[in-house]
């Protein structure tokens, strides 16, 4: 064993300076702490199996006396020794139950214990990911100097977007073939850095590495001196260790109420987080709060003041608050997201295909939900990996889907917290499916749903509504315009006021860029300062209306939520006017240049470039842009105000309202 102390004593921990950045430290020594599970991904033909043979040899992690073993094997059977044979010899090892878990590669360096959660083909590597590497905390992508960033090394990078694997370090292999080239590496760096750019992975580091000869996996590299960051096995080290679930924030799903003597006893498990006697809890999504009196727990023997993770027990609450199987109580900070519109990552098991517009019972933690699929918008092959546009999901694909559901669901996004980030969808009582949650482009709708003001009471005008229109002439009425960058709402709306106003109607706009430069200048872009901008638009409306006006708003508002918000304060007086173009056409138009800065990335979360656009799908007035003048355009919108919100007769009017007094 003299040659396994000396490998790893060239690993021990010290400091390197990472390629253009400042010195970097691997992690402390964490040896006995819970093993880093790393997936290892890549073309079929870029030396994965190379590398990992190498690491677990030069790392010191080879069982005594394999080396010498398949070196025997190999000179018997006249065969060259290929550092791959490590890898085979330990996974057939491991088909035969002796020594590794099955698709695990145990190995260690001086400051962390691993697991290498082997994917080596296609079709197995997509079922290694569904049962396995979905729960990888990092992943090394390798990639063949010679060949250069693959097809499917695009795919394996984007899979892993898909699994919600964040911490991703790439080895350039086969640096040898390339002569060591400087220039060779620049070119694949750049290539790679951008992709996984494009689909929000930033790699930790990109190594130069040659399996073969040993360069940069554990040991430094001579023919490679102008590199200067970390070996694979350091890359590896400084992947940060995964978040135990104690120190996730609190997540306590209500499993049941039961009623012991004058006791309620609110029992479930404790998916993440702690939890302490006298702590003040938030109940989702009914937001309301309560003061933990007492943890109950079966068979203690001892009053138990605390409970953490993977804990079943009960506890009694001193305010009498309704909770009920589903909702979840968590700390006051660090809040679960309330949504009703979620994109989800999904294994599709069922006999018959996923399809837009079906409904499936959600099943999350303790709660469940009645959920439509609104979009599926790509379809992930399982022979090969590639993604496409599709209307169905068959049967032990992947996908990635929009689901949405009526009423507000309580949530995570899995990558930060698994126990609630994860679902399966349920068909006429069979499980079907089974994803990820992500809120990638949708906001947090809690901010817009709590209502905090308290001893708040309604001032009655002594002007009725009614008297209002006969003033006027007019009913008043929200006209509330969308449609996306470009699709001409604006232009429409500042037509329609001004014709309006010729008729003697009283019509003012509210348009998105002035009201960002006063009553909504300090929001942002983010999908929760959108829904924000779009709650105080439909209250200003609102008042707009009760006022007698007729108002009129261009905005964007790409969630369907935040329009059927503003709908609900004032229903019977909203009008939904969808400002139709498709993407293409708008993109063509691109009036303020917004499009060209959004493809750059100069501007991030940009409706229906990086961002979504849900389409009204009961708008009152649709008004297609695409084929309509900007005339022909508002003479349709000016049509339906005539319609709906024109011509009041003052006497009848009065009359009816004279009536109305009279029977009170």
């Amino acid at each position: 064993m003299a040659d396994k102390k000396k490998t790893k004593s060239k690993t021990k921990a010290k400091k390197i300076p990472a390629k253009g950045k400042a010195a970097v430290t691997p992690a402390e020594d964490i040896t006995d702490n819970k093993p880093l599970k790393i997936v290892i991904v890549g073309h079929v033909d870029h030396g994965k199996s190379t590398l990992v043979g190498r690491l677990i040899h030069d790392t010191g992690s080879l069982p005594e006396g394999k080396l010498e073993a398949i070196r025997d094997m190999c000179d018997r059977r006249g065969m060259p020794f290929e550092w791959a044979f490590l890898m085979d010899a330990l996974k057939s090892e491991r088909d035969q139950g002796i020594t590794i878990d099955t698709s695990q590669i145990w190995f260690s360096t001086d400051h962390r214990k691993y697991v290498l959660i082997d994917a080596p083909g296609h079709k197995e590597f997509l079922k290694n990911m569904v049962s396995g590497a979905a729960h990888a905390e990092a992943a090394l992508l390798v990639i063949d100097a010679e060949e250069g960033v693959r097809e499917q090394s695009r795919r394996h990078g984007y899979l892993l977007h898909l699994l919600g694997v964040r911490q991703v370090a790439v080895a350039v292999n086969k640096m040898d073939l390339v002569k060591y080239s400087k220039e060779r590496f620049d070119e694949i760096e750049a290539e790679i850095h951008a992709y996984l750019d494009e689909i929000g992975i930033a790699p930790t580091h990109i190594i130069p590495v040659s399996s073969r000869e040993g360069d940069l996996i554990v040991n430094p590299s001579k023919p490679m001196d102008w590199y200067e960051g970390p070996t694979v096995a350091q890359a590896l080290d400084l992947f940060e260790a995964p978040v135990l679930p104690t120190d996730l924030p609190l997540r306590f799903p209500i499993q049941d109420v039961y009623k012991f003597d004058e006791r309620r006893i609110i029992v479930g498990r404790v998916e993440s987080g702690r939890l302490r006697a006298g702590d003040t809890l938030l109940i989702s999504p009914t937001n309301k709060t309560v003061r933990v009196a007492s943890i109950e727990s079966w068979n203690s023997p001892s009053p138990v003041l605390a409970a953490s993770a993977g804990q079943s027990i009960g506890i009694t609450v001193e305010d009498q608050v309704f909770i009920e199987r589903g909702q979840i109580a968590s700390n006051e900070e660090n809040l679960p997201i309330e949504t009703n519109v979620f994109r989800a990552r999904i294994f599709w098991l069922g006999r018959k295909p996923l399809t837009v517009g079906k409904t499936y019972k959600l099943k999350l933690a303790t709660s469940q939900h009645n959920v439509t699929v609104q979009a599926i918008e790509r379809v992930i092959d399982t022979g090969d990996l590639s993604s496409a546009e599709a209307e169905t999901v068959e049967r032990n694909a992947v996908a990635e889907v929009i689901l949405r559901s009526r009423g507000m669901m309580v949530l995570d996004e899995f990558v930060d917290n698994p126990a609630t980030g994860r679902f399966v969808l349920v068909d006429e009582y069979d499980a079907v499916g089974g994803g990820i949650i992500s809120m990638e482009g949708y906001p947090d709708q809690r901010q817009s749903i709590t209502v905090k003001s308290t001893n708040i009471f309604s001032v009655d005008h002594r002007i009725t509504p009614a008297a209002r229109s006969a003033s006027n002439g007019h009913r008043p009425g929200i006209l509330w315009l969308t449609g996306l960058s470009g699709s001409g709402k604006s232009t429409i709306a500042v037509e329609l006021e001004r014709q309006l106003f010729l008729k003697g109607y009283h019509v003012y706009v509210m348009d998105g860029d002035n009201l960002r430069h006063g009553l909504c200048a300090d929001l942002g872009f983010s999908p929760e300062d959108r829904t924000e901008n779009i709650r105080r638009v439909g209250e200003v409306a609102s008042l707009f209306a009760d006022a007698g006006f007729i108002v009129i708003t261009a905005f964007i508002s790409p969630y369907r939520a935040d329009r059927q918000r503003a709908r609900s304060i004032r229903s019977e007086q909203f009008h939904e006017v969808y400002v139709k173009a498709g993407l293409e056409v708008c993109e063509k138009r691109d009036p303020k240049g917004l499009y060209k800065k959004a493809r750059k990335g100069e501007i991030e979360m940009f409706s229906g470039v990086s961002a979504p656009y849900e389409e009204p799908e009961d708008a009152e007035c649709v008004v297609d842009t695409a084929s309509l003048s900007v005339s022909e355009s508002v003479a349709e919108v000016m049509d339906y105000i005539d319609r709906h919100l024109g011509g009041v007769d003052h006497h009848h009017e009065t009359g009816k309202e004279e009536k109305a007094a009279q029977t009170s």
